[in-house]
């Protein structure tokens, strides 16, 4: 006597489709759209580095403060990231257009903006690489005066909008990204 009642294949398929989501969650959540756009379940909009870059000399970056992820792509296309950000807390603080990386230092020490301490007049004059470093343990120095891709001490922060101009990562993953960047890789913020 066969098993194979229409209730007992429905079961199956969402056991096995909640195994694939446990094996396998990113490529279970993205899925191809119309026009070649990749969406999850959320419809979170991945774009490709084309409708942004006209090319990938010395790789790319893109970073956009809706979404609020980063995404980096080689300049052979063999490497692809996505990572949660922190972004600007308004959007008189944003800027947004194309730039680069001028350099890259780990360990980082902080000092305030002058604009930052008349907003938080109690923060310090200077903080020297550690913990207690709003740039975290990596950071990518833009050809923007002030503006930076940088790690976080303050993991709370990162998918808001919660920093003062700046693209914060979790401190893994700038240090991830710190080593596949270099100086003269573009980015756009969008």
């Amino acid at each position: 006597m066969s098993n194979d009642k229409p209730e007992n294949k429905s079961r199956r398929k969402v056991l096995l489709g909640a195994a694939a989501l446990s094996i396998f969650p990113a490529p279970a959540l993205l899925a191809q759209a119309s026009g070649g756009t990749r969406r999850n379940i959320s419809s979170f909009r991945v774009p490709r580095w084309q409708d942004h870059f006209d090319n990938l000399k010395n790789g790319a970056i893109l970073s956009d403060t809706v979404s609020r992820m980063v995404q980096f792509w080689s300049e052979d296309e063999s490497v692809y990231k996505l990572y949660p950000s922190s972004v600007p807390m308004t959007d008189d603080l944003t800027r947004r257009g194309y730039t680069r990386i001028i350099r890259k230092v780990v360990g980082p020490s902080w000092r305030p903006t002058a604009s930052m301490k008349r907003r938080n007049p109690e923060w310090p004059d200077y903080v020297g690489p550690g913990p207690d470093n709003p740039l975290g343990t990596h950071a990518l120095y833009l050809s923007w005066q002030y503006y930076r891709i940088h790690g976080t001490n303050d993991t709370r922060k990162i998918g808001r909008r919660s920093s003062n101009g700046c693209i914060g990562l979790y401190n893994n993953q700038i240090a991830e990204l710190f080593d596949l960047a270099k100086v003269g890789t573009q980015v756009k913020l969008i």
